[in-house]
């Protein structure tokens, strides 16, 4: 059988720490990921986590992929011009799209189907093939602007899933509070995890 394919994209929104979790865990469980990062992204993640991607898409998907321990080809980064990539095409996309965190500039040009950029139009893929397009969504507090665009995309068949972390597993640090956002990712790419508890189970060991 050909090995599950996700596109995550990641945004200039505050929440590196959500992006970088989740391809940890999607690696973990022998997913191919394909990388899409905005240039503001990247600043996002030089403040948030000290990291400084290259430049080049092939050194970045190796240096991801030395960061993570993947196996070879497992992670690629495009960028954001590579139209000649599989996302930008509903002939080779994969099926499942996950923006996160996405910033409210990005839910923008998604809702109204600006594909000016690789993430864009991968976005924009995902919703014309009738995929499941996932937008982790990081502001607050939310103009009307933005309730709109999010129920415009909802209507549409995307799922909003804020970045609005649980406390009922009773976190102990940071890293709890990243797993609830990841953990229901996860769930709902259909990626088994034992990152937290389920309400009305027994706590497990993490992954």
């Amino acid at each position: 059988m050909a090995t599950k394919q996700v596109t995550l994209a990641i945004t200039g929104a505050s929440g590196a720490p959500y992006a970088l979790r989740l391809l940890e865990v999607l690696v973990k469980a022998d997913i191919d990921v394909f990388v899409l990062m905005s240039s503001a992204a990247k600043v996002v993640f030089a403040t948030e986590e000290n990291m400084k991607f290259p430049g080049n898409p092939e050194a970045a998907s190796a240096f991801l992929g030395q960061h993570f321990n993947a196996r070879e080809g497992q992670i690629t980064v495009f960028g954001r011009d590579d139209w000649f990539s599989p996302v930008a095409s509903g002939s080779a996309a994969p099926k499942q799209m996950v923006i996160c965190p996405c910033s409210t500039g990005t839910l923008s040009s998604v809702a109204v189907g600006a594909s000016d950029n690789l993430i864009e139009r991968a976005a924009d893929v995902i919703l014309k093939e009738r995929g499941q397009l996932l937008l982790v969504t990081r502001e607050m507090p939310l103009s009307s602007l933005h309730l709109e665009n999010m129920l415009k995309l909802s209507q549409m068949g995307a799922i909003i899933m804020p970045a609005s972390p649980g406390f009922y597993h009773n976190p102990q640090n940071i890293g709890d509070l990243v797993d609830f956002v990841v953990a229901r990712i996860l769930d709902h790419l259909g990626v088994d995890h034992t990152l937290m508890m389920r309400w009305g189970y027994q706590p497990s060991n993490k992954n």
